[in-house]
């Protein structure tokens, strides 16, 4: 791992030697949440992104308060080293990754390559769900250096700072307003912020889900333009992939002034009177 600007990966063989670890806590955040229940790695806490991890009466991420509790109330302290990882290539799991370090906890790794890698190298899988003792988790005032809004999104467009579209190219074109089978996910127009660049997530990714090097993360974003010393905002449909794809940009290759949009298109294609481009 030392061509990445930080120690912030695990291996799939360092996890299985440390499950019994009182020390770490490991989290599976997946896309579809059934699947912690069918199995998951011994001792990991499941969290369901939606549910859990969302306010469910807006749009928006749990509050600081909120969210401490929730992990503490599943065992997690702010002792503890976070582990995680995910279905989706670790969509979820690098979501859940932005999200602690927004709320300060930078004690925190993602396991390189999702649940698919682990089980396919078959390693110890189980259906039980562990019970750990409640305890503490103080939440930090959320740092707003990482994630970005609206408005901020809107003034980029009269800036020097580079926004990059992290959805598939026909989303980005405007070819496909949601993808399949994510229609609620979905907006009332289609396209890409205007000055964005295409660079899909799945790009920064091996197939077997682990992170290309970093001369290849770095060669593939500076030929887009993204790497180039500006700021930078990613943003997706919902954030989940842009928050993968800060995850590369901010945390592997160590570029400071990345922020993740996780508004993304669901709110800019739904909102009235602001720009948007369509390659079709």
């Amino acid at each position: 791992m030392a061509d990445y600007a930080k120690d912030v990966l695990v291996e799939t063989d360092w996890v299985q030697e440390h499950l019994n670890d009182d020390s770490i806590r490991i989290v599976e955040v997946d896309e579809n949440p059934a699947l912690y229940q069918e199995a998951h790695i011994p001792g990991a806490v499941g969290f369901d992104w939606k549910a859990d991890l969302q306010d469910q009466v807006k749009r928006d991420f749990l509050g600081p308060e909120e969210f401490g509790a929730l992990f503490g109330s599943r065992g997690i302290s702010n002792d503890h080293t976070i582990v995680l990882y995910g279905d989706r290539n670790n969509w979820f799991a690098a979501y859940t990754y932005w999200y602690l370090k927004f709320y300060g906890h930078d004690n925190v790794k993602l396991m390189n390559g999702p649940r698919e890698k682990w089980i396919d190298e078959g390693r110890p899988t189980t259906g039980d769900v562990p019970e750990y003792e409640p305890v503490r988790f103080q939440a930090q005032p959320g740092d707003d250096a990482i994630r970005a809004k609206r408005d901020e999104v809107l003034a980029a467009l009269d800036s020097r700072i580079k926004l990059v579209d992290v959805r598939s190219p026909q989303e980005f074109s405007g070819e496909l307003i949601a993808m399949a089978g994510y229609e609620q996910e979905g907006a009332q127009r289609a396209g890409h912020i205007p000055g964005a660049a295409s660079v899909p997530w799945a790009q920064a990714v091996r197939e077997d889900g682990t992170f290309k090097s970093a001369d290849e993360l770095r060669e593939l974003y500076g030929s887009k333009g993204v790497v180039n010393g500006n700021d930078v905002i990613a943003y997706c449909r919902i954030g989940e992939r842009s928050a993968h794809t800060w995850f590369v940009l901010h945390e592997l290759l160590g570029e400071e002034n990345v922020k993740n949009y996780d508004g993304s298109w669901t709110e800019w294609g739904n909102m009235v009177n602001v720009p948007v481009e369509k390659d079709v």
